[in-house]
């Protein structure tokens, strides 16, 4: 069981080893039966065969809007306008080599059918059953989430 500290917390952490700062957008695309598109990872990539949220790095002088719609129209070949983006919440998370941010959009609207453009698996899964996909680290939090709020 867990105490809490002088501050009023639960399990403190040790501080966060200073590491450069990678900002990734993502989104849930929501079809008509309220399911969640997961992409798996493909070979090749780091965390190849894990499944994620669709999205990406966030470029130099780009917003996370921004580079969200153009990763969906160049990783599932969908249109997506920035005002269909519904921020959600966010992840924070410390891997090995650097700190990851990424905010979680939602989007139900899109223009064009999703298909996968980089040679990714695809799937639609009910927001139940996100726990069952085996998801990197940083997306873990994200399911209970997007599961209650769903």
């Amino acid at each position: 069981m867990s105490s809490l500290d002088p501050d009023g917390c639960f399990g403190a952490l040790p501080p966060h080893r200073p590491l450069p700062v990678l900002l990734v957008s993502a989104v849930a695309l929501l079809d008509a039966d309220n399911r969640v598109l997961l992409a798996q990872r493909p070979e090749g990539k780091a965390m190849a065969g894990l499944w994620e949220f669709p999205g990406g790095k966030v470029q130099a002088n780009e917003s996370p809007e921004t580079a969200l719609v153009r990763e969906l129209r160049e990783e599932l070949g969908i249109d997506v306008t920035e005002s269909c983006l519904a921020p959600l919440t966010f992840a924070s998370h410390q891997y090995d080599d650097f700190h990851l941010m990424m905010p979680l959009y939602v989007c139900r609207t899109w223009k064009g059918q999703v298909r996968p453009m980089e040679g990714q698996s695809l799937q639609w899964v009910r927001p139940a059953r996100l726990a069952e996909f085996p998801m990197p680290p940083a997306d873990l939090p994200l399911i209970p989430l997007l599961r209650d709020w769903l």
